[in-house]
Protein backbone atom coordinates (compact mmCIF):
# COMPACT_ATOMS: atom_id res chain seq x y z
CA UNK A 1 0.00 0.00 0.00
CA UNK A 2 1.16 3.34 -1.23
CA UNK A 3 1.74 6.21 1.97
CA UNK A 4 -0.29 7.75 -0.43
CA UNK A 5 -2.99 5.36 0.35
CA UNK A 6 -2.47 5.00 3.64
CA UNK A 7 -2.68 8.83 4.21
CA UNK A 8 -5.82 9.03 2.72
CA UNK A 9 -7.03 6.55 5.24
CA UNK A 10 -5.71 8.22 7.93
CA UNK A 11 -8.02 10.90 7.01
CA UNK A 12 -10.67 9.33 6.51
CA UNK A 13 -10.39 8.27 10.01
CA UNK A 14 -9.52 11.55 11.50
CA UNK A 15 -12.05 13.12 9.63
CA UNK A 16 -20.17 31.35 14.34
CA UNK A 17 -23.15 30.94 17.01
CA UNK A 18 -22.40 30.82 20.51
CA UNK A 19 -22.08 27.47 22.99
CA UNK A 20 -25.16 26.14 23.89
CA UNK A 21 -27.01 23.94 26.20
CA UNK A 22 -30.08 21.73 26.44
CA UNK A 23 -32.00 19.99 28.92
CA UNK A 24 -30.62 18.62 32.37
CA UNK A 25 -27.96 16.45 33.44
CA UNK A 26 -28.67 13.54 35.58
CA UNK A 27 -29.17 13.71 39.08
CA UNK A 28 -26.31 12.40 41.56
CA UNK A 29 -27.98 10.78 43.56
CA UNK A 30 -28.72 8.33 40.01
CA UNK A 31 -24.93 8.00 39.19
CA UNK A 32 -22.80 5.76 41.17
CA UNK A 33 -19.65 6.53 39.18
CA UNK A 34 -16.30 5.02 39.96
CA UNK A 35 -16.05 3.33 36.39
CA UNK A 36 -14.41 5.15 33.06
CA UNK A 37 -16.70 5.57 30.28
CA UNK A 38 -20.07 4.63 32.31
CA UNK A 39 -22.62 7.01 30.18
CA UNK A 40 -25.59 5.77 32.71
CA UNK A 41 -23.46 5.83 36.19
CA UNK A 42 -24.56 1.92 36.80
CA UNK A 43 -20.80 1.13 37.62
CA UNK A 44 -20.22 -0.74 34.50
CA UNK A 45 -17.99 0.13 31.70
CA UNK A 46 -20.26 0.90 28.26
CA UNK A 47 -18.52 0.98 24.79
CA UNK A 48 -18.15 4.00 22.14
CA UNK A 49 -17.41 2.73 18.45
CA UNK A 50 -17.36 5.67 15.70
CA UNK A 51 -18.56 5.76 12.14
CA UNK A 52 -17.27 8.89 11.25
CA UNK A 53 -18.42 8.40 6.90
CA UNK A 54 -21.56 7.40 7.92
CA UNK A 55 -24.63 8.77 6.29
CA UNK A 56 -26.86 11.20 8.59
CA UNK A 57 -29.74 12.81 7.25
CA UNK A 58 -28.44 12.78 3.67
CA UNK A 59 -25.42 13.56 4.45
CA UNK A 60 -22.60 11.65 2.94
CA UNK A 61 -19.38 10.94 5.62
CA UNK A 62 -21.45 13.39 8.00
CA UNK A 63 -20.86 10.64 11.04
CA UNK A 64 -21.98 9.44 13.82
CA UNK A 65 -20.53 7.49 17.55
CA UNK A 66 -22.65 4.98 19.12
CA UNK A 67 -22.53 3.87 23.11
CA UNK A 68 -23.37 0.67 23.83
CA UNK A 69 -24.47 0.60 26.97
CA UNK A 70 -23.71 -2.79 28.99
CA UNK A 71 -25.90 -5.31 30.59
CA UNK A 72 -27.97 -4.83 27.66
CA UNK A 73 -29.33 -1.79 28.19
CA UNK A 74 -29.66 -0.09 24.99
CA UNK A 75 -27.92 1.55 22.11
CA UNK A 76 -27.69 4.97 21.64
CA UNK A 77 -26.78 7.22 18.24
CA UNK A 78 -25.11 10.24 18.34
CA UNK A 79 -25.21 12.70 15.53
CA UNK A 80 -25.19 16.44 14.55
CA UNK A 81 -29.26 15.64 14.33
CA UNK A 82 -29.76 14.26 17.98
CA UNK A 83 -31.93 16.86 19.26
CA UNK A 84 -30.00 19.95 21.27
CA UNK A 85 -27.16 19.42 19.22
CA UNK A 86 -26.28 23.45 17.83
CA UNK A 87 -25.11 21.28 14.59
CA UNK A 88 -26.84 20.24 11.19
CA UNK A 89 -25.18 16.98 9.68
CA UNK A 90 -23.24 18.14 6.43
CA UNK A 91 -21.48 16.18 3.64
CA UNK A 92 -17.67 15.82 5.07
CA UNK A 93 -18.16 16.69 8.88
CA UNK A 94 -16.77 13.16 9.93
CA UNK A 95 -18.66 13.92 13.70
CA UNK A 96 -17.25 11.22 15.68
CA UNK A 97 -13.50 11.64 13.74
CA UNK A 98 -12.22 11.84 17.24
CA UNK A 99 -13.43 10.92 20.70
CA UNK A 100 -12.77 11.43 24.44
CA UNK A 101 -14.73 10.60 27.56
CA UNK A 102 -14.77 11.92 31.34
CA UNK A 103 -17.28 13.18 34.21
CA UNK A 104 -17.24 16.73 32.74
CA UNK A 105 -19.80 17.94 35.58
CA UNK A 106 -19.14 15.69 38.53
CA UNK A 107 -22.26 13.95 38.60
CA UNK A 108 -20.75 10.23 38.09
CA UNK A 109 -22.10 10.05 35.07
CA UNK A 110 -19.40 9.96 32.35
CA UNK A 111 -19.94 12.36 29.78
CA UNK A 112 -18.75 12.29 25.72
CA UNK A 113 -16.61 14.24 24.06
CA UNK A 114 -16.64 14.57 20.26
CA UNK A 115 -14.56 16.14 17.36
CA UNK A 116 -15.76 17.17 14.24
CA UNK A 117 -12.88 18.37 12.41
CA UNK A 118 -13.96 19.06 8.87
CA UNK A 119 -16.95 20.79 10.46
CA UNK A 120 -17.19 24.03 8.40
CA UNK A 121 -18.16 27.60 10.24
CA UNK A 122 -19.59 29.75 9.20
CA UNK A 123 -17.98 33.55 9.92
CA UNK A 124 -19.64 37.02 9.07
CA UNK A 125 -21.88 35.29 5.85
CA UNK A 126 -18.73 33.25 4.57
CA UNK A 127 -17.89 29.45 5.13
CA UNK A 128 -14.48 28.73 6.82
CA UNK A 129 -13.65 25.01 5.68
CA UNK A 130 -12.26 22.81 7.80
CA UNK A 131 -12.63 24.65 10.99
CA UNK A 132 -13.25 21.95 13.03
CA UNK A 133 -15.83 21.73 15.96
CA UNK A 134 -16.15 20.04 19.43
CA UNK A 135 -19.38 18.71 21.55
CA UNK A 136 -19.85 17.73 24.79
CA UNK A 137 -22.43 15.40 25.61
CA UNK A 138 -23.89 14.88 28.92
CA UNK A 139 -24.42 11.48 30.21
CA UNK A 140 -27.73 10.87 32.26
CA UNK A 141 -29.06 7.67 34.34
CA UNK A 142 -31.12 7.33 31.45
CA UNK A 143 -28.41 6.77 28.77
CA UNK A 144 -26.75 9.46 26.22
CA UNK A 145 -27.66 11.44 23.74
CA UNK A 146 -31.21 13.16 22.74
CA UNK A 147 -32.68 14.67 25.96
CA UNK A 148 -28.91 15.17 27.12
CA UNK A 149 -26.96 18.50 28.19
CA UNK A 150 -24.91 19.66 25.23
CA UNK A 151 -22.87 22.12 24.81
CA UNK A 152 -21.26 23.28 21.35
CA UNK A 153 -17.66 25.09 20.67
CA UNK A 154 -16.28 26.14 17.46
CA UNK A 155 -11.84 27.30 18.51
CA UNK A 156 -13.16 30.82 19.57
CA UNK A 157 -15.91 29.97 21.48
CA UNK A 158 -13.83 27.53 23.15
CA UNK A 159 -11.65 29.86 24.09
CA UNK A 160 -12.01 33.76 23.20
CA UNK A 161 -8.47 34.67 22.93
CA UNK A 162 -8.31 32.20 19.77
CA UNK A 163 -9.88 33.07 16.29
CA UNK A 164 -12.02 30.24 14.14
CA UNK A 165 -10.14 29.99 10.66
CA UNK A 166 -10.44 27.64 7.48
CA UNK A 167 -8.48 24.31 7.97
CA UNK A 168 -7.26 24.49 11.66
CA UNK A 169 -9.03 20.91 11.86
CA UNK A 170 -9.86 21.76 15.70
CA UNK A 171 -11.12 18.90 17.79
CA UNK A 172 -8.96 16.31 15.36
CA UNK A 173 -7.50 15.08 18.50
CA UNK A 174 -8.87 14.53 21.59
CA UNK A 175 -7.36 13.43 25.45
CA UNK A 176 -9.53 13.92 28.99
CA UNK A 177 -8.98 12.51 32.49
CA UNK A 178 -8.86 12.93 35.93
CA UNK A 179 -5.71 14.69 37.38
CA UNK A 180 -4.10 12.42 40.27
CA UNK A 181 -5.17 15.79 42.34
CA UNK A 182 -8.84 14.97 41.10
CA UNK A 183 -9.34 17.47 38.41
CA UNK A 184 -10.73 16.80 35.70
CA UNK A 185 -9.02 17.95 32.20
CA UNK A 186 -9.33 18.22 28.45
CA UNK A 187 -6.79 18.61 25.73
CA UNK A 188 -7.85 19.72 22.17
CA UNK A 189 -5.52 19.16 18.95
CA UNK A 190 -5.62 21.47 16.23
CA UNK A 191 -2.91 20.24 13.92
CA UNK A 192 -4.03 23.07 11.04
CA UNK A 193 -3.59 26.17 13.48
CA UNK A 194 -1.17 28.74 11.94
CA UNK A 195 1.08 30.44 14.46
CA UNK A 196 3.08 33.70 14.17
CA UNK A 197 6.38 33.84 15.92
CA UNK A 198 8.44 36.79 15.56
CA UNK A 199 6.44 38.14 12.76
CA UNK A 200 6.46 35.21 10.60
CA UNK A 201 3.06 33.23 9.90
CA UNK A 202 3.77 29.13 9.70
CA UNK A 203 0.88 27.57 8.22
CA UNK A 204 -0.27 24.55 10.08
CA UNK A 205 2.11 24.61 12.90
CA UNK A 206 -0.58 23.61 15.35
CA UNK A 207 -1.32 23.92 19.05
CA UNK A 208 -3.37 22.70 21.33
CA UNK A 209 -6.23 23.82 23.95
CA UNK A 210 -5.64 22.61 27.82
CA UNK A 211 -8.54 23.17 30.35
CA UNK A 212 -7.98 21.67 33.82
CA UNK A 213 -11.68 22.54 36.28
CA UNK A 214 -12.55 25.96 35.15
CA UNK A 215 -9.08 27.16 33.41
CA UNK A 216 -8.47 27.19 29.79
CA UNK A 217 -5.29 27.93 27.83
CA UNK A 218 -3.58 27.20 24.43
CA UNK A 219 -0.14 25.35 23.87
CA UNK A 220 2.19 26.15 21.07
CA UNK A 221 5.75 25.45 20.28
CA UNK A 222 6.45 29.17 20.40
CA UNK A 223 5.54 29.07 24.23
CA UNK A 224 8.34 29.74 26.43
CA UNK A 225 9.22 25.88 27.95
CA UNK A 226 7.93 24.30 25.54
CA UNK A 227 10.43 22.15 23.59
CA UNK A 228 11.25 22.70 19.77
CA UNK A 229 10.56 25.31 17.02
CA UNK A 230 7.53 26.64 15.31
CA UNK A 231 8.20 25.57 11.65
CA UNK A 232 5.20 25.49 9.06
CA UNK A 233 3.57 21.57 8.62
CA UNK A 234 4.78 20.64 12.01
CA UNK A 235 0.89 19.64 12.71
CA UNK A 236 1.89 19.88 16.57
CA UNK A 237 -1.73 18.20 18.52
CA UNK A 238 -2.62 15.58 15.52
CA UNK A 239 -2.02 13.42 18.48
CA UNK A 240 -2.77 13.35 21.89
CA UNK A 241 -2.77 10.76 25.26
CA UNK A 242 -2.61 10.88 28.55
CA UNK A 243 -2.78 9.30 32.27
CA UNK A 244 -3.55 10.76 35.46
CA UNK A 245 0.27 12.59 35.58
CA UNK A 246 1.23 13.49 32.47
CA UNK A 247 -0.19 14.08 28.24
CA UNK A 248 1.86 14.08 25.51
CA UNK A 249 1.49 16.12 22.44
CA UNK A 250 2.57 14.52 18.61
CA UNK A 251 3.93 16.78 16.09
CA UNK A 252 4.60 13.97 13.30
CA UNK A 253 5.23 17.22 10.62
CA UNK A 254 8.31 18.10 12.70
CA UNK A 255 11.39 18.91 10.51
CA UNK A 256 14.61 17.91 12.25
CA UNK A 257 17.61 19.71 11.61
CA UNK A 258 17.46 20.88 8.13
CA UNK A 259 17.13 18.19 6.10
CA UNK A 260 14.35 15.32 8.40
CA UNK A 261 11.05 16.86 6.43
CA UNK A 262 8.03 15.12 8.46
CA UNK A 263 10.14 13.64 10.53
CA UNK A 264 8.02 14.27 13.73
CA UNK A 265 8.27 14.99 17.90
CA UNK A 266 6.57 14.25 20.75
CA UNK A 267 6.24 16.48 23.60
CA UNK A 268 5.39 15.20 27.32
CA UNK A 269 3.94 17.82 29.91
CA UNK A 270 2.56 17.32 33.65
CA UNK A 271 -1.09 18.31 34.76
CA UNK A 272 0.70 20.82 36.88
CA UNK A 273 -0.12 24.39 36.06
CA UNK A 274 2.60 27.50 36.08
CA UNK A 275 0.76 31.04 34.87
CA UNK A 276 -2.14 28.19 33.82
CA UNK A 277 -0.24 26.63 31.76
CA UNK A 278 0.78 22.93 32.03
CA UNK A 279 4.73 22.92 32.40
CA UNK A 280 6.20 20.82 29.46
CA UNK A 281 8.63 18.01 30.62
CA UNK A 282 10.54 16.61 27.81
CA UNK A 283 10.97 16.88 23.96
CA UNK A 284 11.41 13.19 22.04
CA UNK A 285 12.68 12.69 18.37
CA UNK A 286 14.72 10.87 16.70
CA UNK A 287 17.51 13.59 15.97
CA UNK A 288 20.15 13.97 17.74
CA UNK A 289 23.10 10.68 19.21
CA UNK A 290 22.76 10.23 22.33
CA UNK A 291 19.02 11.42 23.65
CA UNK A 292 18.32 8.27 24.46
CA UNK A 293 16.16 6.86 21.67
CA UNK A 294 16.60 4.35 18.52
CA UNK A 295 16.72 5.26 15.29
CA UNK A 296 17.79 8.29 12.96
CA UNK A 297 15.61 11.11 11.80
CA UNK A 298 14.41 10.93 8.43
CA UNK A 299 12.00 12.50 5.98
CA UNK A 300 8.66 10.99 6.41
CA UNK A 301 9.32 8.97 9.52
CA UNK A 302 6.41 10.59 10.81
CA UNK A 303 7.51 9.76 14.63
CA UNK A 304 4.37 10.45 16.95
CA UNK A 305 1.94 9.94 14.39
CA UNK A 306 0.18 7.70 17.00
CA UNK A 307 0.18 7.56 20.43
CA UNK A 308 -0.92 5.59 23.75
CA UNK A 309 -0.02 5.98 27.65
CA UNK A 310 -0.23 3.69 30.42
CA UNK A 311 0.47 4.27 34.31
CA UNK A 312 3.64 2.55 35.45
CA UNK A 313 4.58 1.55 38.71
CA UNK A 314 8.68 0.84 39.34
CA UNK A 315 9.69 -1.47 41.92
CA UNK A 316 11.01 1.71 44.20
CA UNK A 317 7.15 3.24 44.13
CA UNK A 318 3.83 1.98 46.17
CA UNK A 319 2.12 4.29 43.55
CA UNK A 320 1.88 4.62 39.74
CA UNK A 321 4.36 7.72 39.48
CA UNK A 322 5.87 7.07 36.18
CA UNK A 323 4.24 6.41 32.71
CA UNK A 324 4.85 4.38 29.85
CA UNK A 325 4.41 6.18 26.11
CA UNK A 326 3.82 4.37 23.17
CA UNK A 327 5.00 6.27 20.05
CA UNK A 328 4.33 4.48 16.71
CA UNK A 329 6.77 5.64 13.50
CA UNK A 330 4.75 4.31 10.70
CA UNK A 331 6.83 5.70 7.99
CA UNK A 332 10.42 4.69 9.25
CA UNK A 333 12.54 2.86 6.73
CA UNK A 334 13.87 -0.33 8.01
CA UNK A 335 17.13 -0.51 6.13
CA UNK A 336 16.28 0.17 2.75
CA UNK A 337 12.61 -0.99 2.86
CA UNK A 338 11.12 2.10 3.14
CA UNK A 339 7.27 2.63 4.97
CA UNK A 340 8.30 -0.39 6.55
CA UNK A 341 7.38 0.95 9.94
CA UNK A 342 8.42 0.55 14.08
CA UNK A 343 7.59 1.70 17.46
CA UNK A 344 9.07 2.90 20.59
CA UNK A 345 8.06 2.48 24.45
CA UNK A 346 9.37 4.93 26.59
CA UNK A 347 9.43 5.15 30.73
CA UNK A 348 8.34 8.77 32.13
CA UNK A 349 9.35 9.91 35.03
CA UNK A 350 8.47 12.62 37.62
CA UNK A 351 11.35 14.84 36.89
CA UNK A 352 10.85 14.59 32.87
CA UNK A 353 13.85 12.00 32.82
CA UNK A 354 13.03 9.10 30.20
CA UNK A 355 14.23 5.95 28.93
CA UNK A 356 13.82 4.16 26.08
CA UNK A 357 12.76 0.86 27.27
CA UNK A 358 11.69 -0.95 23.81
CA UNK A 359 12.80 -0.37 20.15
CA UNK A 360 10.96 -2.55 17.68
CA UNK A 361 10.10 -3.32 14.01
CA UNK A 362 9.70 -6.24 11.88
CA UNK A 363 13.31 -6.54 11.99
CA UNK A 364 13.89 -6.85 15.88
CA UNK A 365 15.40 -10.01 16.86
CA UNK A 366 12.83 -12.62 17.90
CA UNK A 367 9.87 -10.73 16.41
CA UNK A 368 7.48 -12.68 14.08
CA UNK A 369 7.40 -11.41 10.53
CA UNK A 370 10.19 -8.96 8.31
CA UNK A 371 10.32 -5.46 7.44
CA UNK A 372 7.69 -5.15 4.00
CA UNK A 373 7.15 -1.21 2.27
CA UNK A 374 3.99 -0.04 3.06
CA UNK A 375 3.49 -2.29 5.93
CA UNK A 376 3.31 0.50 8.22
CA UNK A 377 4.22 -0.91 11.75
CA UNK A 378 2.86 1.50 14.09
CA UNK A 379 0.42 3.05 12.19
CA UNK A 380 -1.21 2.66 15.75
CA UNK A 381 -0.31 1.56 19.04
CA UNK A 382 -1.72 0.64 22.43
CA UNK A 383 0.04 0.32 25.70
CA UNK A 384 -2.32 -1.71 28.53
CA UNK A 385 -1.22 -2.09 32.49
CA UNK A 386 -3.19 -4.92 33.29
CA UNK A 387 -2.50 -4.42 36.61
CA UNK A 388 -2.30 -0.81 37.86
CA UNK A 389 -2.00 -2.36 41.95
CA UNK A 390 1.18 -4.13 41.69
CA UNK A 391 5.02 -3.09 40.47
CA UNK A 392 4.85 -3.14 36.63
CA UNK A 393 6.08 -5.95 34.76
CA UNK A 394 6.68 -7.91 31.55
CA UNK A 395 3.46 -9.92 33.52
CA UNK A 396 1.21 -6.89 33.31
CA UNK A 397 2.48 -4.33 30.19
CA UNK A 398 0.91 -5.26 26.37
CA UNK A 399 1.75 -3.39 23.65
CA UNK A 400 -0.18 -3.83 20.50
CA UNK A 401 1.46 -2.26 17.28
CA UNK A 402 -1.29 -1.89 14.09
CA UNK A 403 0.27 -3.24 10.80
CA UNK A 404 -2.62 -2.15 8.47
CA UNK A 405 -0.75 -2.54 4.92
CA UNK A 406 0.80 -5.92 6.09
CA UNK A 407 -0.74 -8.81 3.42
CA UNK A 408 -2.31 -11.87 4.97
CA UNK A 409 -1.45 -14.51 2.77
CA UNK A 410 -2.11 -13.72 -0.48
CA UNK A 411 -4.70 -11.18 0.42
CA UNK A 412 -3.20 -7.49 0.00
CA UNK A 413 -3.57 -4.99 3.07
CA UNK A 414 -5.54 -7.11 4.83
CA UNK A 415 -3.52 -5.79 7.64
CA UNK A 416 -2.39 -7.13 11.28
CA UNK A 417 -1.95 -6.47 15.06
CA UNK A 418 1.57 -7.35 16.53
CA UNK A 419 1.16 -8.05 20.74
CA UNK A 420 4.82 -7.46 22.37
CA UNK A 421 5.65 -7.65 26.05
CA UNK A 422 7.55 -4.70 25.44
CA UNK A 423 9.09 -5.32 28.98
CA UNK A 424 10.43 -8.72 28.34
CA UNK A 425 14.46 -9.62 27.78
CA UNK A 426 13.58 -10.36 24.53
CA UNK A 427 10.31 -8.38 23.42
CA UNK A 428 9.69 -10.45 20.89
CA UNK A 429 9.79 -13.70 23.26
CA UNK A 430 6.30 -13.79 23.82
CA UNK A 431 4.96 -12.00 20.43
CA UNK A 432 1.44 -13.12 18.79
CA UNK A 433 0.09 -11.69 15.46
CA UNK A 434 -3.85 -11.01 15.36
CA UNK A 435 -4.99 -11.24 11.64
CA UNK A 436 -8.54 -12.03 10.50
CA UNK A 437 -7.71 -15.66 9.30
CA UNK A 438 -10.51 -18.16 9.69
CA UNK A 439 -10.67 -20.64 12.48
CA UNK A 440 -6.99 -19.55 14.19
CA UNK A 441 -6.62 -16.98 16.78
CA UNK A 442 -8.59 -14.86 19.04
CA UNK A 443 -9.49 -12.64 16.30
CA UNK A 444 -12.65 -13.99 14.29
CA UNK A 445 -13.85 -13.23 10.73
CA UNK A 446 -12.12 -13.73 7.03
CA UNK A 447 -9.12 -10.98 5.95
CA UNK A 448 -10.47 -9.46 2.61
CA UNK A 449 -7.83 -6.87 0.58
CA UNK A 450 -7.69 -3.69 2.33
CA UNK A 451 -9.23 -4.20 5.51
CA UNK A 452 -6.33 -2.36 6.83
CA UNK A 453 -6.68 -4.20 10.05
CA UNK A 454 -5.16 -2.19 12.54
CA UNK A 455 -5.95 0.80 12.01
CA UNK A 456 -8.24 1.10 14.71
CA UNK A 457 -7.33 0.45 18.48
CA UNK A 458 -7.71 1.01 21.78
CA UNK A 459 -7.17 -0.86 25.27
CA UNK A 460 -7.74 -0.84 28.96
CA UNK A 461 -6.50 -3.13 31.75
CA UNK A 462 -8.87 -5.84 30.81
CA UNK A 463 -9.20 -5.62 26.84
CA UNK A 464 -8.08 -5.05 23.39
CA UNK A 465 -10.30 -3.09 20.88
CA UNK A 466 -9.81 -3.83 17.67
CA UNK A 467 -11.79 -1.89 14.86
CA UNK A 468 -11.78 -3.00 11.25
CA UNK A 469 -14.01 -0.23 9.99
CA UNK A 470 -12.80 -1.03 6.57
CA UNK A 471 -13.88 -4.64 6.41
CA UNK A 472 -14.53 -6.07 3.28
CA UNK A 473 -15.78 -9.44 4.18
CA UNK A 474 -19.80 -10.33 3.22
CA UNK A 475 -20.36 -11.01 7.41
CA UNK A 476 -19.23 -7.25 8.45
CA UNK A 477 -19.30 -5.32 4.96
CA UNK A 478 -20.72 -2.10 7.22
CA UNK A 479 -17.21 -2.38 9.90
CA UNK A 480 -16.88 -4.54 13.42
CA UNK A 481 -15.20 -3.53 16.21
CA UNK A 482 -13.62 -6.98 18.49
CA UNK A 483 -13.44 -6.80 22.04
CA UNK A 484 -10.72 -9.38 22.87
CA UNK A 485 -9.71 -9.73 26.75
CA UNK A 486 -5.53 -9.92 27.14
CA UNK A 487 -6.15 -12.93 28.85
CA UNK A 488 -7.23 -14.42 25.92
CA UNK A 489 -4.80 -12.38 23.89
CA UNK A 490 -2.30 -14.17 26.13
CA UNK A 491 -4.16 -17.87 26.42
CA UNK A 492 -4.53 -17.81 30.05
CA UNK A 493 -8.49 -18.10 29.64
CA UNK A 494 -10.96 -18.80 26.81
CA UNK A 495 -13.80 -16.15 27.66
CA UNK A 496 -13.94 -15.42 23.82
CA UNK A 497 -13.92 -12.30 22.00
CA UNK A 498 -17.16 -10.01 22.32
CA UNK A 499 -18.32 -9.16 18.56
CA UNK A 500 -19.87 -5.21 17.85
CA UNK A 501 -21.62 -5.20 14.70
CA UNK A 502 -24.29 -3.28 12.86
CA UNK A 503 -27.17 -5.16 12.90
CA UNK A 504 -26.22 -7.49 16.28
CA UNK A 505 -26.70 -6.83 19.52
CA UNK A 506 -29.41 -3.55 18.97
CA UNK A 507 -26.97 -1.96 16.73
CA UNK A 508 -28.90 -0.77 13.70
CA UNK A 509 -28.19 -2.29 10.70
CA UNK A 510 -26.48 0.98 9.00
CA UNK A 511 -23.33 2.55 8.70
CA UNK A 512 -19.98 2.80 6.46
CA UNK A 513 -16.85 2.33 8.83
CA UNK A 514 -18.78 1.19 11.89
CA UNK A 515 -15.56 0.35 13.87
CA UNK A 516 -13.69 3.52 14.56
CA UNK A 517 -12.08 3.63 18.27
CA UNK A 518 -8.67 5.09 19.61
Amino acid sequence: MSSVGLAAVAAIIFAATGAISSGQPAQAAACVGGTATDFNGDGVTDTVVADPNATVSGAVRAGLVRVVLSGGKGVFEISQATSGMNAVPERGDQFGASRTAYDVDGDGCTDLVVGAPYEDVTKDGADLHDAGAVYVIHGTAAGIGAGSAVESYTQAQFDSATVTEEYDRFGFALQSGTTSGGAGYLAIGVPGENVSSDGTDYADAGCIHYQQGATRTTVNQDDAGVPGTVEAHDRFGYSLTGTNRYFAVGAPGETIGTEATFAGAVTVFNHTLANNVPTALAGLDQGATGEGLAGVAEPDDQFGTAMDMTNFRPGDQTYNSDALLAIGVPGEAVGSVTGAGAASVIRIQPSGAYTELAAVDSSTDGVEGFPTAGDFFGQRVTVANTDTTVVSSNATIRLAVGIPGRDVGSVKDAGAVQILRPLDTSIGANDKILSRTAGTGALPGTATSRDYTGISMTSGGANLYLGVPYSKASATPRGVLYAIPWSVIDGSTNTGTTTFQPGEGGIPDAGTAFGVVG
